[in-house]
């Protein structure tokens, strides 16, 4: 749908998904270094927030820098193990969207992930997915990649209602869904 040829530009592909609006509080699992902590800030803006989620701390010090330096102050890191029960650290239906990005390819426990996404997302909000392509040519070193069909079966065993689907690149898919009860 939205595919760009070569690889995933953040900015673009939330400008046009058109589902962050300023004040949402956003959690970006599996954050990296900011890839998309740092656009969703700015989309957010200065009455929302972001909260930047990573099992890494190493990453999380750099991405705090990075939103310092770039003048986002509403990002906030969170040192977590989601795939631990409660593993974000964040509260009941706290978010209104939830972003994972590259993130279940790299667990066997894409389920508890996905619970702990669930969790925390409110009624309504967002929970965007963007995932390798299980038969594209560009491969990763590690990682357990699923169907883009095996994953919209766990999310609709989860009572999440279908949003949309898209391709945000030539290696990726991507999946929106939101929480209905």
């Amino acid at each position: 749908m939205f595919g760009t040829g070569g690889f995933l530009n953040p900015e673009k592909l939330l400008k046009d998904l058109k589902i962050i609006e300023p004040g949402f509080v956003v959690a970006d699992f599996g954050c990296g270094a900011g890839y998309f902590s740092l656009p969703l800030a700015a989309l957010v803006g200065k009455e929302g927030v972001v909260n930047a989620v990573d099992v890494l701390e190493n990453v999380l010090k750099v991405i705090l820098s990075r939103a310092k330096a770039a003048g986002h102050f509403n990002l906030k890191t969170i040192h977590a193990n989601l795939e631990k029960e409660n593993g974000s650290n964040l509260s009941n239906s706290s978010q209104d969207a939830v972003f994972m990005a590259n993130v279940l390819f790299q667990s066997q426990q894409k389920e508890a992930i996905i619970d702990e996404a669930v969790r925390i997302t409110k009624i309504n909000g967002y929970i965007v997915i963007i995932d390798w392509l299980p038969d594209s040519y560009f491969k990763t070193d590690q990682g357990w990649r699923i169907e883009p069909e095996k994953l919209k079966q766990i999310l609709e065993k989860k009572k999440l209602k279908f949003n949309q689907e898209f391709q945000p690149d030539d290696y990726h898919y991507g999946l929106i869904y939101q929480k209905i009860e």
